[in-house]
């Protein structure tokens, strides 16, 4: 069977499917068999009789669906203005004419980008007339290619365009009512972090996965940067991992193949079963447009987009919502409706469509009959679509609820026709610390333990299982490595700097008697190193709040607010677990917790100043990578600004947690939300450059193989060479008793005993002469597995912790205290001398070293001890 590209005009290519691969198609899809790539590319050529066939199974698709959402025979559309936000753009889309240049908007007497009096007019207006949705669409990154973009920016106080767009929205929000829904084109990670509070929708087409159509000369999106199928998938991606609800679609008749349409709409498909993140999938024929490079492609004609939203509608299956814009189709409404589309997308009665400017929106009363005839009921939604108004958190930010509810039907989660359109305060949340929940957890975890083992939204909140035990696999298949184990631990006796990739990939395969040569190889650079000292540090770690929506799949501690073990700490008691931290010897507070959605992006200094104001001497080693993030995104600060200003609140230094694995492939399986790597990297180097230190750490033992920890520990090497910024390299062991990710089934259980030896002794090789400090972990090994690592080139046991609740919650059975006594104990069964350190591996004031000998063991009654 072959297909041809498609032309926009006219039946199917003769050259298509046979007679009886066309009649098998039509018989799986009515039977509701999963269609592959190639049955999905004969059934986007179905004509006639065929399409009629193919129709009627997806509006049945398409009704099942309706009837499980509990609004059957309902299309609904949303009352919305467009605002062109710029038209300035760094790609050169061959289609294209919204995008223009600087020199044209000048002539026209505008700016290069709409000023905040032009929008909210449109928001105002718009408003007035019902409509509650702001539709905000711009060219990518117009200020990586246009001088006057980058002006207008500066001037105007922005430090990009997303800025400028975060800006706008909150105007949006407070002064006409309208809720934004975002279309910025790519944006990263991080953009979907700043934008997420001030929107509870963004969108951006998939168009296409051809890539062809982008690296060829001459192809549509050639010279587009941004129109890369990679990156555009990536951002779906971005989107999902964020919670963000998600418009995306493909844009047929540009050239495409028909295997190349069923392959676009099946990256889609992936991309919402992992996530369930897609809100809305828009199937967007070809309009040819004057003074385009493609003015002269036909269009894509009527039956090329009526097959393809019925194969949409077959591949997505009947949850998805499936829309077409009804401007472009001469009013042949009845016939998209029979192919299964559910929503009419966003209509104006004020503004145009600036993409397509020379097709008008229908009238709604118009697009109401049409509806009607067809035997449907036309509602009107919002931006966000009912689903996800009705999911709530963590799919909308606390900020936005209030302008959310105040528009939308809570029991059906469409808009309300009737409601009050205005302005609302965006502010965070109320009384952000007030003690919550479980705040004895820290305690009880000991001696209660947890309510049970897992969450009850388990099977939701961390994406789907089936798609990411696919994802896994790969990476969890073994190695065969065959380069020499004695020549590599020559090389590491010799000068471990000289280790080649092949060499340490080697060395962390290890086992038997080459483990035992590998460790005396590391304990000996140890020793040449640091010397025998066993350092330790007397420091308290506070966590406090375990509430948190990022749906880290191997986390057991974080909970909703709702959950039984959920909690949250006042300032008060922060500070009072630090002052009661001091009187017992402590030299330093390690505070971190989750990604609570009502915590102020500013709650991270009023942390810092809360525990420097009660005990001015304490070191505040806080705050996550991840959590420097949060802060900076919902303040609408740099990285740099955030952490100069944590800095002036009282952060000393930051922990170099929520690495992981510093790589994409399996942080994408180990977390649904968590910041990705080239982000961590930015936030511990920009600490590092404003003073801040920090530590490093490494996850290992779950969905990663030897050489992702080789990746790992080149990648810190590198950033120490870059900054001088770690303090130590703490080796953390998966604890998996508890984590979703094996509960699912996905991960292993945990490390073994070869791996801790062998990454101990290799992270002292391949960070050498770097990061001289190698940490251990008694908390998740135990006396016996931290004296073991001891002897494998660690030379740091970390602290006594007071509290420990992150890796109890996993599933630890080490407690969470122990002793300077206890901590002595470790370094005597390791055969060495034991020292106390501050977080900088400085020397213990007297004073301070004093206080922890006479309250040894004798902690307030706040701290937990086990017996």
């Amino acid at each position: 069977m072959t297909t041809s590209a498609t032309s926009g005009t006219g039946p199917a290519d003769p050259s298509g499917p046979t007679e009886n691969s066309m009649r098998r198609a039509l018989k799986r899809a009515r039977d509701g068999v999963a269609l592959d790539v190639a049955e999905a590319a004969v059934l986007l050529q179905a004509r006639g009789e065929h399409l009629d066939a193919l129709t009627a199974s997806a509006a049945r698709v398409r009704d099942a669906g309706l009837e499980a959402a509990g609004r059957p025979g309902v299309i609904t559309y949303s009352k919305s203005v467009f605002v062109p936000l710029t038209r300035l753009c760094r790609d050169k889309c061959h289609y294209c004419t919204f995008v223009t240049v600087p020199g044209k908007l000048r002539r026209a007497g505008h700016g290069m980008f709409m000023s905040p009096d032009e929008v909210l007019d449109i928001a105002r207006k718009g408003a007035a007339l019902g409509c509650k949705e702001a539709l905000i669409t711009l060219g990518d990154k117009p200020e990586d290619r246009w001088p006057e973009a980058r002006e207008w920016l500066d001037a105007h106080g922005y430090d990009d365009t997303i800025a400028y767009v975060r800006a706008i929205s909150i105007r949006i929000l407070e002064e006409t009512g309208l809720l934004p829904h975002l279309n910025p084109g790519v944006m990263t990670w991080t953009d979907f972090q700043r934008l997420k509070p001030v929107a509870p929708s963004m969108g951006m087409m998939l168009e296409t996965t051809a890539t062809r159509l982008w690296s060829e000369p001459g192809g549509p999106h050639h010279g587009s940067p941004d129109k890369e199928p990679a990156v555009r998938l990536r951002v779906l991606e971005d989107a999902g991992r964020s919670s963000v609800p998600f418009t995306s679609g493909i844009l047929i008749g540009i050239g495409e193949t028909y295997e190349e349409r069923a392959e676009s709409l099946f990256a889609l498909r992936k991309v919402s079963r992992a996530y369930h993140g897609i809100q809305e999938l828009i199937i967007q024929n070809f309009r040819a447009k004057p003074d385009t490079a493609m003015r002269g492609m036909p269009d894509a004609e009527l039956d090329e987009l009526v097959a393809t939203v019925a194969v949409a509608r077959h591949i997505m299956g009947p949850s998805a919502c499936l829309q077409a814009p009804p401007n472009l189709v001469d009013a042949e409404y009845e016939r998209l409706i029979g192919a299964g589309i559910d929503d009419w997308g966003g209509v104006s009665p004020l503004t145009i469509d600036h993409v397509n400017p020379e097709r008008p929106w229908p009238q709604i009363d118009e697009l109401d009959a049409k509806s009607r005839t067809a035997g449907f009921e036309l509602r009107e939604r919002l931006c966000v679509y009912p689903e996800f108004v009705r999911r709530g958190e963590p799919w909308l930010d606390p900020r936005l609820r209030p302008h959310v509810a105040a528009l939308a039907d809570p029991a059906t989660g469409l808009a309300r026709e009737d409601a009050t359109v205005e302005g609302r305060p965006w502010q965070e949340p109320d009384e952000a610390f007030t003690a919550t929940g479980r705040t004895d957890l820290h305690a009880t975890i000991d001696t209660e333990g947890r309510t049970s083992d897992r969450r009850d939204d388990f099977d939701e909140v961390y994406g789907d299982w089936g798609a990411l035990r696919e994802a896994a696999a790969p990476g969890m298949a073994p190695e065969r490595i065959d380069t020499d184990v004695r020549a590599a631990l020559a090389t590491a006796a010799d000068d471990p700097a000289k280790l080649t990739d092949d060499e340490a990939l080697a060395l962390l395969h290890a086992d038997g008697p080459a483990l035992d040569a590998l460790c005396k190889v590391a304990d000996d650079v140890r020793r040449s190193v640091v010397g025998d000292d066993v350092t330790y540090i007397v420091t308290r770690n506070i966590n406090f709040t375990n509430v948190c929506y990022t749906g880290c799949r191997f986390c057991a501690f974080a909970q909703r607010r709702t959950d039984a073990d959920a909690y949250t700490l006042s300032l008060d008691q922060v500070a009072d677990r630090a002052q009661q931290a001091w009187e017992v010897g402590a030299v330093e507070v390690c505070m971190q917790g989750g990604i609570h959605p009502d915590l102020p992006g500013t709650a991270y200094f009023d942390i810092a100043r809360a525990v420097k104001e009660r005990v001015p001497g304490m070191h505040v080693h806080a705050f996550s990578p991840m959590e420097v993030v949060n802060g900076a995104t919902r303040t609408g600060m740099s990285i740099r600004e955030w952490l100069t200003a944590a800095k002036e609140a009282g952060l000393d230094s930051i922990p170099g947690t929520a690495a992981e694995i510093l790589d994409d492939e399996v942080r994408w399986i180990l977390t649904k939300g968590k910041l990705p790597t080239a982000t961590w990297i930015e936030v511990v180097e920009t600490a590092h450059e404003l003073g801040i230190r920090s530590s490093s750490t490494m996850m290992y033992g779950h969905v990663d193989q030897p050489r992702h920890w080789l990746g790992h520990l080149r990648t810190l090497a590198g950033i120490q060479q870059r900054t001088g910024g770690f303090t130590e390299f703490v080796t953390l062991p998966f604890i998996h008793t508890n984590a979703p990710v094996y509960l699912a089934g996905i991960a292993r259980p945990g490390p073994t005993p070869r791996d801790n030896r062998a990454v101990t002794a290799m992270a002292r090789l391949l960070l050498h002469p770097h990061i001289p400090n190698i940490q251990t972990s008694w908390v998740k090994l135990g006396t016996e597995g931290a004296a073991e690592m001891l002897r494998s080139g660690a030379n740091d046991l970390g602290g006594t912790l007071m509290e420990e609740t992150i890796s109890r919650m996993a599933g630890s059975s080490y407690g969470s205290y122990k002793s300077v006594k206890d901590l002595i104990a470790v370094a005597d069964a390791a055969g060495r001398p034991a020292k106390p350190r501050t977080t900088l591996y400085g020397p213990v004031p007297e004073e301070r070293q004093r206080a922890a000998r006479d309250s040894d063991g004798h902690l307030p009654r706040l701290l937990p001890v086990l017996d």
